[in-house]
């Protein structure tokens, strides 16, 4: 199961600062609602300082995301390694790391957000919010194949549970229902258990 993002490279002092600011005005406002003299003036930084330490918009439109994918799969994968060994839990751990990370995630998936206001595919930004949904897609198929559960019934499943997983972040932000993680968890394990192979009799 593979974590990788693109790699971080080592940021100045301001560069950091830089992308922290524009990471919070593209979640809170939106990617094209916010321009390079807003997040320089905010960032206490000129506009040259900018282009300088990320050469365009877009490239810090792909920073900003591959600094979140990096954190979510951080997130998910720290809980994988502290699950116990039962495969039926190891399966849900996504929907575990839900609650934490959806508590400040006011606006939902930034990921989704960004495919929205990113529409040409080949926008450095749009590859890496198609690269996480496939990653994560792929990190159910695996735990499912970990798991024991049938050649047929990967596929389909792996296809439930990212939806069941993808609904709860919209339902949380949109519907403001605080229950969709838990609740999508009850399902997720329902179908989870019920595509397993029956233990065998001792």
């Amino acid at each position: 199961m593979s974590t990788d993002t693109t790699p971080e490279q080592p940021l100045t002092p301001g560069a950091r600062r830089i992308l922290d600011v524009a990471s919070k005005l593209f979640y809170r406002h939106g990617i094209h609602a916010i321009g390079v003299d807003t997040i320089a003036a905010e960032s206490g930084v000129t506009k040259r300082t900018l282009y300088d330490r990320f050469g365009s918009k877009d490239n810090l439109v792909a920073a900003y995301l591959n600094a979140r994918a990096r954190r979510w799969r951080e997130t998910v994968t720290t809980r994988l390694h502290d699950a116990p060994p039962d495969p039926v839990a190891r399966a849900l751990v996504p929907f575990d790391a839900l609650p934490d990370w959806l508590t400040p995630s006011t606006r939902g998936c930034g990921f989704i957000n960004a495919f929205a206001e990113l529409p040409e595919p080949d926008h450095p930004g749009q590859r890496i919010v198609v690269a996480e949904k496939q990653w994560l897609r792929t990190l159910f198929h695996d735990l499912l194949t970990e798991a024991g559960a049938s050649h047929d019934d990967v596929d389909p499943l792996t296809t439930q549970l990212l939806s069941l997983h993808e609904g709860a972040i919209i339902s949380y932000a949109i519907a403001n229902d605080t229950s969709a993680a838990v609740a999508t968890r009850a399902a997720a394990k329902t179908l989870i258990t019920g595509a397993l192979p029956e233990p065998a009799a001792e």
